[in-house]
């Protein structure tokens, strides 16, 4: 889906998920809730297959992405190949719906204990309602209530019934801090000087800027910072223009080093990727993930996680540049594994590092979940930013939001 400049990239929107078994009403659900055709409903098992993610605005949620996803009781095969896209939903969801529809619940609460392990908000609604006779829909909202300990919305996607009153819980059940994140955290404030210096080269779209630095610089213009951009190749003249030193220098990590070098004194300097590190994952654990960096050899096995799927292009940062840097200091028999999307190793432990991107294209959800997983299994994560400031020896210089 392409993404228009005054739409919130998919990655900054609140990821809805709803679950349920199948034939639970998901689909007409979700199409009721959104006031949209999102998914297809039929009266047949298995309709939908892979999840269905649509972006929109819902008040009062503000900008989200809806999932519809495979019943988790699909059967056969293709019906676990379902249930692992499933699952992957599950990993990306902020806020999660449960439908229950039968007093057989076993597999609604196994999803509803997942979700709050993961510290994931749960609502439980009961579907279909105006198939119910009163006695037996008020004994499985009281059901669903003593089994789960939640309020139950009782929901009907025939009737609209309890559609607004979802929408209103779900508001109150938002993530403590939801949308609070800034990328460039409290490094500057209103009416400093910042100088983003971004190379245009095979990496950066034609005639458009990369998402990292359309959102950094969304976020200063609305702090009330004075902003200058500038290529790699125009910084030390735009520095020269200059009555007095930017507060902060926010730059590419490849060129790290060069700008650096040239900075003034009294300027701070960090990076889009070393700020997106702290807005989406876990700063401190990367950085600390950053000194299994000096513990490698030439027998070592590192993975570089990349979030989005674009075409390799020449000098791309994650597929050649930071292999060429760990090659160049390990040795070339160093191995270096590449996936990119949403695919991610289960087991992690044949890798000494992990090299997570920027994660733009995810929400923080998503990539804590990975965090997590690498924890779990005590290897070492860092991201790209961080990477390259402790290759090149500037990453005590660094100003980390």
């Amino acid at each position: 889906m392409a993404v228009t400049l005054n739409e919130t990239p998919s990655g900054n929107r609140l990821h809805i998920g709803i679950f349920g078994k199948t034939n639970s009403g998901k689909s007409s659900f979700i199409n009721a809730f959104s006031g949209q055709k999102v998914s297809i409903v039929a009266d047949v098992a298995g309709t939908t297959t892979d999840p269905v993610y649509k972006a929109m605005e819902i008040y009062p949620l503000g900008p989200c992405v809806l999932i519809d996803t495979a019943g988790f009781d699909d059967k056969g095969e293709l019906g676990a190949l379902r249930i692992e896209k499933t699952e992957l939903a599950a990993q990306k969801t902020e806020l999660a719906i449960i439908l229950f529809c039968e007093e057989e619940m076993k597999q609604e609460m196994k999803w509803y204990h997942y979700f709050k392990e993961k510290n994931t908000p749960v609502i439980p609604i009961l579907s279909k309602t105006d198939l119910y006779m009163p006695e037996q829909r008020e004994h499985l909202i009281e059901l669903i209530r003593k089994t789960t300990g939640e309020n139950v919305c009782p929901v009907s996607a025939a009737t609209g019934e309890g559609i607004r009153e979802l929408k209103e819980l779900l508001a109150r059940k938002l993530p403590e801090g939801y949308g609070n994140r800034m990328i460039t955290g409290d490094l500057i404030s209103a009416d400093d000087l910042v100088m983003l210096v971004m190379p245009q080269d095979i990496q950066a779209p034609k005639g458009r800027l990369i998402l990292p630095q359309v959102q950094t610089l969304r976020e200063l213009l609305d702090k009330k910072c004075l902003v200058m951009s500038v290529t790699t190749d125009q910084y030390l003249a735009a520095l020269k223009v200059l009555s007095k030193p930017p507060k902060l220098i926010i730059t590419d990590s490849q060129v790290f080093s060069y700008v650096y070098e040239h900075k003034p004194q009294k300027s701070m300097l960090t990076s889009f990727s070393v700020l997106f590190a702290a807005y989406k994952g876990d700063l401190p654990y990367y950085i600390e993930g950053a000194k299994a960096i000096d513990s490698l050899t030439a027998d070592s096995r590192v993975l570089i996680a990349e979030c989005c799927t674009h075409a390799p292009l020449k000098e791309d940062i994650g597929r050649v540049k930071i292999p060429r840097m760990l090659k160049k200091r390990f040795g070339e028999t160093l191995k270096v594994d590449l996936v990119s999307g949403t695919d991610y190793p289960e087991d992690l432990t044949p890798y000494d590092l992990i090299i997570q991107c920027g994660a733009c294209m995810f929400n923080r959800k998503y990539v804590m979940y990975r965090i997590d997983r690498a924890k779990k299994q005590q290897i070492p994560m860092t991201n790209y930013g961080i990477t390259i400031a402790h290759l090149t020896g500037i990453l005590e210089h660094v100003s980390l939001p």
